[in-house]
């Protein structure tokens, strides 16, 4: 992996961290922490919606990407919700 590539995927886990964070409300980390949720959630994006059938391709590959992490990502965050609230 280049260090390019490691750039680029830490600015779509920060991004789409950040709009999951704002999507859904009070479950934010901080910068590093929704970096984290944000590359958590683009891989939880890429095992989950295959298997659901879930696929789509916006007009450019990064913004799908963006949109894909913040999808999973705002998933992480919905069950860190239910965990937190157990």
């Amino acid at each position: 992996m280049t260090a390019t590539a490691l750039i680029i995927i830490l600015l779509i886990g920060a991004i789409a961290g950040w709009l999951a964070g704002l999507v859904v409300r009070g479950f934010g980390f901080g910068l590093l922490g929704n970096i984290v949720v944000g590359i958590l959630g683009a891989f939880l994006a890429g095992w989950l919606f295959p298997r659901l059938g879930v696929s789509f391709m916006l007009v450019n590959p990064l913004i799908t990407s963006i949109i894909y992490a913040m999808l999973g990502a705002v998933i992480l965050l919905l069950l860190i919700g239910l965990i937190r609230r157990v």
